[in-house]
């Protein structure tokens, strides 16, 4: 498997999921990610990856024989259209749904999708509203 870029300084340099049945896992994302315009990183007979996700099924080598457990993935939107395309796509594609395109009490703007993934993963498309104001970034060298 090759990286297409390395970044330097991410909390997560990349999560993996253990599915069942990485036909529908591979359905269901190449969906998720068409929308999301994410895309598809490579494959092979075992795994796909896209971005920092990499999935698998319990047979290939990274993952030891074991499915992971039940995880939440928030993936960025860039607009509400977006989440709301998000969550069409994911039922279409063998999600189920766990909470319909829609304001959340998060914090002013929060617009998010939540769905299933064939493993029972909670998949979420999330748009943060315009751009606030905030406090200035900060950068830290080691």
């Amino acid at each position: 498997m090759e990286t297409q870029q390395l970044h330097r300084g991410r909390l997560i340099d990349h999560l993996q999921l253990v599915v069942r049945d990485l036909g529908a896992s591979r359905k269901f994302y190449a969906a998720v990610f068409d929308v999301l315009g994410v895309p598809m990183g490579g494959d092979g007979e075992d795994y796909f990856w896209a971005d920092e996700l990499f999935v698998s099924t319990a047979a290939s080598d990274a993952a030891q024989g074991a499915l992971t457990g039940r995880h939440h993935l928030a993936f960025q939107a860039a607009d509400a259209a977006m989440v709301d395309a998000f969550h069409r796509a994911a039922l279409a594609a063998g999600g189920r749904d766990n909470g319909a395109p829609g304001q959340r009490d998060y914090h002013p703007g929060y617009y998010a999708a939540f769905v299933l993934d064939p493993d029972g993963n909670n998949i979420e498309a999330v748009f943060h509203g315009p751009a606030r104001r905030s406090a200035p970034s900060v950068e830290i060298t080691f």
